[in-house]
């Protein structure tokens, strides 16, 4: 009882020990935390039909990237007659989808995303076949690690949701992702470069499927979408500076890397087929 006199009721009496709290360190750390080599990408696991209520949809997963897709069509278009089908693609973020949290209803990071998965997909679907018809694809990310990744990753999973959905497409489109990071001359691995200001020899690692510590590093990102049935490239984008021997050294890379996600892909493909035909099969038949 006496342990109580000193106790005060009328304010928030804290713990009698503490803790000094943890604190970021400010020492520097490796500058990537990228475990796989530098010409390999992240093991892909692709999964079709997990959106009962949708015509087709695909979830995709590579480490640290998961994103979800549904496809919903062809509706029949409210506005004036148009002669091919309008490809309408929606991006979503969850708001735990990086560490910082995100607001839904504020971001304008969607939009781009959804305009590159567009421009990647739309050249693989016969739109002269639904007229006057709309395509719906609704895209949710529900995990980020590296905006190039994330793009192709969604580009992958909205091409084998529309196919599971039955539509006639000229080939499946697969995408992959690349960057390059400036390195001392003396690295072995290293591809070079020449400044074209000030003439010096600079050189550069190409690394494909960059998360998001080589994107914070990187020097520049390359993103091809392409059509492997087909050899043609759908969409390519660049951004920051890298000279014209190094882009044609990362689209032959990508371009490899495609052939080898187009191989995943109809494997995911022929899986939820056979999966749904035997789910028709062994199916009770309810009589009256």
């Amino acid at each position: 009882m006496q342990s109580l006199y000193g106790f005060d009721r009328r304010r928030v009496n804290g713990p009698e020990w503490s803790v000094p709290p943890p604190y970021e360190s400010t020492e520097p750390g490796p500058s990537s935390t990228r475990k796989r080599g530098a010409n390999d990408i992240r093991p892909i696991f692709l999964k079709t039909g997990l959106v009962t209520q949708a015509n087709g949809s695909a979830y995709i997963e590579t480490e640290n990237v998961k994103i979800a897709c549904a496809v919903y069509g062809p509706r029949q278009s409210k506005s004036t007659f148009h002669e091919k089908a309008k490809l309408n693609v929606e991006v979503k973020y969850a708001p735990f989808a990086l560490a910082k949290r995100r607001n839904p209803m504020k971001e304008v990071e969607d939009r781009p995303t959804a305009v590159q998965v567009q421009q990647a997909i739309q050249p693989s679907i016969r739109l002269e076949l639904f007229p006057k018809s709309t395509i719906d694809v609704f895209i949710t990310v529900i995990e980020e690690d590296g905006e190039a990744s994330c793009i192709a990753s969604s580009t992958v999973a909205a091409s084998a949701a529309l196919a599971d959905a039955g539509f006639e497409m000229l080939g499946l489109v697969a995408s992959c992702a690349a960057c390059t990071t400036s390195v001392s001359s003396a690295s072995g691995e290293s591809d070079m470069e020449v400044d074209e200001n000030s003439g010096a020899a600079a050189s550069s690692i190409i690394r494909l499927d960059p998360d998001l510590q080589d994107a914070k590093t990187a020097s520049a990102t390359f993103l091809m979408a392409c059509i492997p049935a087909l050899g043609t490239v759908t969409n390519l984008r660049q951004t920051g500076t890298m000279t014209g021997a190094v882009a044609a050294e990362c689209l032959d890379q990508c371009l490899q890397k495609c052939g080898d996600i187009h191989g995943v892909m109809v494997k995911a493909l022929v899986e939820g087929a056979e999966q749904r035909k035997a789910s028709q099969v062994t199916a009770p038949v309810v009589t009256n």
